[in-house]
């Protein structure tokens, strides 16, 4: 993974508004970034979470990741709830909150 690689992701995801989420294969594509799972490993390591909202990046299926690296998932839950976005059976509702 590149410097460039890392700073493209977090300049992206600074950009997902609230209220909003992305899944990780929508950055990989639009950054042309080789997996979904390598955006998820650059996001990981996030240093500045206030300016670069992590928490809005989601699983395919609305997932929420059981690792998410400020708290785990149910942080990352009250985050989303705190900005608005609704759930159904767990996952976050992508019909209503998938930013495209």
């Amino acid at each position: 993974m590149s410097k460039n690689s890392k700073e493209l992701v977090f300049k992206f995801v600074a950009k997902i508004t609230k209220g909003k989420v992305m899944t990780y294969g929508q950055i990989s594509k639009k950054l042309e970034i080789n997996s979904p799972r390598a955006v998820g490993q650059i996001l990981h390591k996030n240093v500045d979470p206030k300016n670069i909202p992590c928490h809005r990046v989601v699983f395919v299926n609305g997932r929420l990741s059981k690792s998410y690296a400020f708290g785990g998932e149910k942080i990352q839950k009250e985050k989303l709830e705190k900005e608005g976005i609704k759930f159904i059976g767990g996952k976050v509702d992508l019909k209503k909150h998938l930013l495209k």
